[in-house]
C-alpha cells in the first residue's frame, strides 16, 4: 500500500490531522497490508502510526535531516517479512547529503528496504517516494536518479516495487522516463482496476479523476491494483489523496 497521510497542517481546521489520524489507523487495520510507504508524515504522525500498529516497524528518516521534516517512510509487518537492507537518499545532485533538487521547491527523498519473505523466502526491494510538486526538471531527473539507484543496488537481480505520489500524470514526461525501465503496475494488473480512475482528492467529494500516485514493478506478477475508497460516513476524505493498494504474487 502507498498512501500521502498529508502533513499535519495545524492551520487546516477543516482537515486537521488529529481528527483524521484514527480513521488512518483504522483503515490500515482493515487492509492490513504486508508493506505500506507514506508520504507527508511529519515525525508525530510517523511515531503515531508507528505506536498504534502493534506488529509493524518502520524505516525511514526526514527529508530535513533524522528527524526533522517530512519522512517517506515505509512501514512492513513483522510477521510477514524480514528487513534485510535499508536507506534513504535525497533527489538531487547530491544524494548522499541534505539537499534540494534542481528546480524543486523543497528538499525531497527516496527511502528504500529490501525485504525477505519468511515464507517464501524470496527478496524484493521497495522503494517509496515523493516527488516535488514545482519542479518540473526536478521530477524528471527524481526519476533517472531513482532508476539509476535502483540498478546500483539490485545487483543480485531482485523483484522491485517503487511507489509512491510523483506529482505527474501518466502523459508527463517523470511517468514515461520511469516506464521505459519499470512497468506501471495498472497496466499489467490480472484484473481491472478497482475504485476511481484517479488518486488526488484534494479533500473534495466531486469525481476523482486526477491520477498521481503509482505502483510501478519489475519482475512481479500484480494480481490486482486498487485505488482505495476512504470517504468516511460524514463525506470527508480521510486524506487528500486515495491509499492506493497491490496485491502481488512474491
Amino acid at each position: 500500500m502507498s498512501y500521502n497521510i498529508k502533513y499535519d497542517n495545524k492551520n487546516d481546521t477543516l482537515n486537521n490531522w488529529q481528527d483524521r489520524k484514527h480513521k488512518i489507523i483504522d483503515l490500515l487495520k482493515q487492509y492490513n497490508p504486508s508493506v505500506f510507504g507514506i508520504q507527508e508524515g511529519l515525525k508525530n504522525q510517523v511515531e503515531f502510526i508507528d505506536n498504534s500498529l502493534a506488529n509493524y516497524a518502520y524505516v525511514g528518516i526526514g527529508r530535513e535531516g533524522k528527524k526533522k521534516g517530512e519522512y517517506s517512510a515505509i512501514f512492513y509487518d513483522l510477521t510477514k517479512v524480514e528487513l534485510t537492507d535499508n536507506g534513504t537518499f535525497w533527489l538531487s545532485k547530491t544524494p548522499d547529503f541534505i539537499s534540494r533538487g534542481w528546480d524543486a521547491a523543497l528538499n525531497r527523498i527516496c527511502t528504500y528496504a529490501l525485504f525477505k519473505n519468511l515464507v517464501t523466502k524470496k527478496q524484493l526491494w521497495i522503494f517509496n517516494t515523493h516527488f516535488d510538486h514545482i519542479g518540473k526538471l526536478a521530477r524528471e531527473n527524481s526519476a533517472k536518479l531513482i532508476l539509476a539507484k535502483i540498478e546500483k543496488l539490485n545487483i543480485q537481480n531482485f523483484p522491485v516495487i517503487l511507489m509512491g505520489d510523483f506529482n505527474a500524470t501518466t502523459k508527463e514526461k517523470p511517468i514515461q522516463i520511469l516506464t521505459s525501465q519499470l512497468n506501471d503496475a495498472v497496466e499489467i494488473a490480472e484484473t481491472p482496476l478497482k475504485g476511481s480512475r484517479g488518486t488526488f482528492n484534494g479533500f473534495n467529494m466531486r469525481a476523482i479523476t486526477k491520477r498521481i500516485d503509482y505502483f510501478f514493478t519489475d519482475k512481479l506478477v500484480v494480481k490486482s491494483y486498487t485505488h482505495i475508497d476512504d470517504t468516511l460516513s460524514n463525506k470527508k476524505h480521510i486524506s487528500d489523496h486515495l491509499p492506493i493498494m497491490i496485491v502481488i504474487k512474491n
